[in-house]
């Protein structure tokens, strides 16, 4: 004989619906609409701190492009002129900046390539090697930054002068190759970026070290590469101090190039002005061409899955 079939319990009340939040607000309290930090003072900020940003290079411009009778004008004209090419021009007959600026681009290149690689691998060793006495060369890298590179010029070109390189490009390439800020910029980047599980792994399938440095350390590196590299070749290019001092105007770089400019009694600021456009045209191109590259590196190695 079957059972009875209870009667099925009646549904539980259903809990009243919490009031709706006021309009134009969230459960959380927070406004809706586009965030705050995103709003017209936002924009408006960006837009004068790129106005402030991008004025002395437009100033370069109209400087190159006009007389020197016009900078002296009270007040200055902030319109372009027509003399650039003919301010370029003088340019090319006072300084051989063509040398100059193929000088600038091998030591540029050759000190960018070079302390990439070497501050990689110091990062690398920094990072996440285990060796006796790694804290105390770590500091002794970064305790050298304080240093300031003019106390080390004279030791340096005595070395220079003995190895016979005075006024040759290897006299401004050896020196710059090592930098104590990209050894320990890549040492932090690799010791946020690089898992100690992927160098066990590695060394659990018998890769070497130098296996492990090119094939895990170096693709995950490249961002911080990139940017370390941009850095170091916008500091070379620009560097003036120590090329002016071991190299003469028969192999100059284009800082050293630009100081024969404008010469005379009275210096010629726009022919000044189109060198330094010039010897600034290179830089911007670099950029202009790897800069979308780097920002899109680093964006990469910021997600982490």
């Amino acid at each position: 004989m079957t059972a009875p079939i209870a009667p099925a319990a009646p549904a539980a009340p259903r809990s009243p619906r919490p009031p709706r939040s006021p309009a134009g607000r969230r459960a959380g309290g927070r406004p809706r609409g586009p965030h705050p930090a995103r709003g017209p003072l936002a924009y408006g900020i960006l837009i004068v701190a790129v106005l402030f940003s991008a004025f002395p290079f437009y100033w370069t411009i109209v400087a190159a492009s006009r007389s020197n009778a016009d900078l002296a004008k009270v007040p200055p004209t902030l319109l372009p002129g027509p003399n650039l090419i003919k301010n370029f021009e003088a340019v090319l007959e006072e300084a051989d900046i063509g040398k100059a600026l193929l000088n600038s681009l091998i030591v540029s290149g050759s000190i960018t390539l070079g302390t990439v690689l070497c501050c990689t691998l110091a990062g690398f060793a920094f990072a996440k090697l285990r060796f006796k006495g790694r804290g105390a060369l770590l500091a002794v890298t970064v305790g050298t930054m304080m240093i300031p590179p003019q106390l080390g010029v004279i030791p340096l070109f005595m070395l220079i002068a003995e190895l016979g390189w005075v006024n040759q490009l290897q006299s401004v390439i050896l020196p710059g190759l090592v930098s104590a800020f990209g050894v320990f910029f890549m040492r932090q980047y690799l010791v946020q970026s690089l898992p100690d599980e992927l160098i066990e792994a590695a060394r659990v399938d018998g890769a070497s070290t130098a296996r492990i440095f090119w094939s895990i350390v170096v693709p995950i590196a490249r961002p911080g590469m990139a940017v370390l590299g941009l850095l170091t070749f916008m500091a070379s290019w620009n560097d003036f101090f120590w090329p002016v001092v071991a190299l003469t105007s028969s192999e100059p770089t284009v800082q050293v190039a630009l100081r024969q400019l404008g010469g005379g009694y009275v210096h010629d600021q726009s022919v000044i002005m189109a060198g330094t456009l010039l010897g600034t045209l290179p830089v911007l191109l670099v950029f202009g061409l790897l800069g979308r590259q780097i920002v899109g590196g680093i964006m990469q190695g910021a997600v982490k899955g």
